[in-house]
């Protein structure tokens, strides 16, 4: 039998320990609001969807709808692009699309 002993990963300091707890604490704030996670679920597949898409599948309507794609967008969750006259949006954070994922496999699968 082989005695390998493997090191244990180092953890971060209490600095950066707090760092990044800010920086989730910031994001689950973003997610938190059930308006941005209905748009976000939307979203979670990675597909880009129009704002008329999103006012479709989310049943959210003007100006509401502007201000959540706005919050998120400050947030740096979504980014937008313009193709004429339409907005078209889609997750712009690997880790927000990550938690989505997770998130729409808990509460929104067919299972639920």
């Amino acid at each position: 039998m082989n005695n390998v002993i493997t090191a244990q990963p180092q953890l971060p300091d209490a600095d950066s320990l707090r760092a990044n707890a800010s920086d989730a604490s910031q994001m689950l704030k973003a997610l938190s609001h059930p308006d941005r996670l209905m748009l976000l679920c939307q979203l979670a597949d990675g597909a880009e969807r129009s704002v008329s898409e999103l006012e479709d599948l989310t049943d959210l309507h003007q100006p509401s709808l502007s201000q959540q794609i706005g919050v998120l967008r400050r947030e740096g969750l979504i980014e937008g692009r313009r193709d004429g006259k339409h907005m078209f949006y889609r997750v712009a954070d690997p880790r927000a699309l990550a938690i989505l994922q997770t998130l729409y496999e808990q509460f929104c699968g067919a299972n639920k």
